[in-house]
């Protein structure tokens, strides 16, 4: 029986996805070491604050650049280092967008960016570690730890660079960047969730 050439293609397509997940690791260990650059396409870092005790708001910064070098082999020699686009804030709502980028919030005409270093790695489970480092927001640098978890690493199947990815969650005090409006009616913890993709530098 003939099969027809969509047929064919799905098919085609179906095994090269499968051969790809095949090469794809999430053992740690197993990942290659060296350089990476964030895929700033497939990067965002996702924040949540109490809304009057009514609910969790939830918005995002969808502008993140950075850099990384990585040896699995000596994890704690990690360098990791991010810096977000604060003027790209996004909520969905133009109004609020614009309220947040104010003075009393973030500052944007001030201060543009916000950036985080890491100064130690520490392996924390199979696929777990905690990234110790500095934030700095609105001109304020203090100590954060990010819980990381690995998702995994392998060639990418679209344009085949070997990739990693993995997420982070930390929570921070909005107050202590001077980031205080409203406190404590709108809260003053900060959730962020971070979920990066890197790709291998030549």
């Amino acid at each position: 029986m003939r099969r027809s050439p969509l047929i064919l293609g799905l098919t085609a397509a179906f095994c090269l996805a499968s051969v790809a997940q095949a090469q794809m690791t999430k053992v740690p260990a197993e990942v290659k070491a060296g350089a990476y650059k964030l895929d700033a396409s497939h990067s965002k870092v996702t924040w949540a604050v109490t809304h009057f005790g009514f609910s969790s708001y939830v918005g995002q910064f969808p502008d993140v650049n950075g850099t990384m070098k990585l040896d699995p082999a000596n994890l704690g020699a990690t360098e990791l280092h991010v810096t977000i686009d604060t003027t790209k804030i996004g909520t969905l709502n133009a109004t609020l967008d614009k309220n947040l980028k104010a003075p009393g919030f973030l500052d944007t005409a001030k201060f543009p960016t916000a950036s985080f270093k890491s100064t130690k790695v520490t392996r924390t489970g199979d696929t777990t570690a905690d990234i110790q480092g500095e934030l700095t927001l609105k001109d304020v640098t203090k100590p954060v730890t990010l819980k990381a978890v690995f998702n995994q690493a392998g060639a990418n199947p679209l344009d085949k660079v070997y990739s990693l990815g993995f997420a982070a969650t930390t929570t921070i005090k909005r107050s202590d960047f001077g980031v205080s409006a409203y406190v404590p009616a709108i809260g003053d913890n900060v959730t962020l969730t971070i979920d990066v993709e890197f790709k291998a530098v030549p």
